[in-house]
């Protein structure tokens, strides 16, 4: 608990935090030890489970190639564009979902039937619409993002407060406004939890587009190290997205523990 006054935190809050982070530097380096003994140990074919070096020195020529830093944009973009794209559409459809029960009883058995079905079925059918180009990875894209964000911001949406709700419509707030200043500030962290799920399948719906057909990105950069059997630069590639990802997910988890629509 944070002291009332200077707004430091106490020991017991110290402790934690430190227990929690020695626990996982823990996890880490028991990994890392497993990883270098299964490579040293020859029961694997040496290039399936490269050392430790060999994965380092190929992180540090990705680093240093400009190549990399190309497709990382390309697939960046992709994953940018189909979260705006599929973030919105989910977010509308949450709120008709969970504002209306006539449209939550009409389409919302759709929405929790086809949000666990894997969506790269539907790529042949993006690949005809949008082409082999970035349109259909922004659009597989945007087809995994939707569904969690709906869902989360319909199951925000039917837990705002009542009480806010009258206090609303007791001074006389337009739609607008009760949207606004209402169920925009209590619904932040649902919305911003179903963006971080969104987020995630974002990537690997992109991603995954990437490696069945592209001839850019990383998807395209990883499948093309696997196919020629460079493991450790594909090592290396899946160690950044995973990087990626992981300082995205928690740039949006801060806005999900501080920050605050504009009231």
């Amino acid at each position: 608990m944070a002291d009332a006054l200077s707004g430091t935190p106490d020991a017991a809050v110290v402790a934690k935090a430190g227990r929690v982070f020695l626990l996982r530097l823990g996890i880490i380096v028991a990994l890392l030890a497993a990883w270098e003994a299964i490579a040293a140990s020859g029961l694997l074919y040496r290039d399936v489970v490269p050392s430790l070096p060999a994965i380092g020195k190929a992180l540090l020529r990705l680093i240093l190639d400009p190549v990399f830093y190309g497709n990382l944009a390309i697939t960046l973009g992709e994953v940018g564009l189909a979260l705006a794209i599929g973030g919105l559409s989910g977010f509308a459809a949450g709120l008709a979902l969970g504002g209306s029960r006539f449209v939550a009883g009409a389409y919302e058995p759709f929405v929790y039937y086809l949000g666990p079905t894997p969506k790269i079925i539907f790529f042949p059918v993006m690949i005809m619409w949008f082409g082999v180009g970035a349109g259909s990875k922004v659009a597989m894209g945007a087809l995994s993002c939707f569904f969690p964000i709906a869902i989360s911001v319909a199951s925000g949406l039917r837990q705002v407060d009542g009480v806010l709700i009258r206090v609303g419509r007791s001074f006389g707030a337009t739609p607008l406004q009760m949207l606004t200043r209402i169920y925009l500030p209590a619904m932040r962290r649902p919305i911003v939890n179903g963006a971080r799920l969104g987020l995630g399948v974002a990537i690997t719906g992109t991603l995954l587009a990437e490696t069945k057909l592209s001839n850019r990105g990383l998807g395209y950069l990883i499948i093309q190290t696997y196919t020629t059997f460079d493991m450790p630069r594909m090592y290396a590639l899946l160690m950044a997205v995973f990087v990626l990802a992981i300082g995205a997910n928690a740039l949006m988890g801060r806005l999900a523990g501080a920050g605050r629509f504009e009231r």
